[in-house]
């Protein structure tokens, strides 16, 4: 005796549901990426018009609200910073530094914090904002 299946097995593949899941996928990426945050040191920059563009070829020096030191997210002392920028300095003393300063620190530190680098041999400077 001989069955046979009234349902024969599909011999073509579709793509609908794995372009489904790409799809998918491709839109929790692109949500989760605007979550990721540019430094872990909390500071409420000044507001200005206008932007620069920041690149890894600058020094970056943070100032927070509890008046600490960070050079590229790394905590520094006062007393430190003249070295820890010579040191990233030693090849060229051309390099721009960015100063991002929180909006409630006193200009004096700002001051004071270039007045560092400049005797360690920088000459370049600009302070970081927040466009409105």
């Amino acid at each position: 005796m001989r069955f046979e299946t009234r349902n024969k097995p599909l011999t073509i593949f579709t793509f609908a549901s794995l372009t489904d899941i790409v799809l998918l996928l491709l839109i929790f990426f692109l949500l989760t990426s605007s979550f990721i945050t540019q430094s872990g040191i909390r500071i409420q920059l000044p507001l200005s018009e206008t932007k620069e563009q920041v690149s890894d070829r600058h020094i970056i020096i943070t100032l927070t609200a509890e008046k600490e030191i960070y050079v590229f997210n790394e905590k520094v002392s006062k007393e430190n910073l003249s070295q820890k920028l010579k040191e990233i300095s030693r090849d060229e003393k051309n390099k721009l530094v960015v100063l991002r300063a929180d909006k409630i620190v006193p200009i004096q530190e700002v001051i004071d914090v270039m007045d560092i680098a400049k005797s360690s041999g920088l000459t370049r400077f600009v302070v970081a904002t927040q466009v409105k």
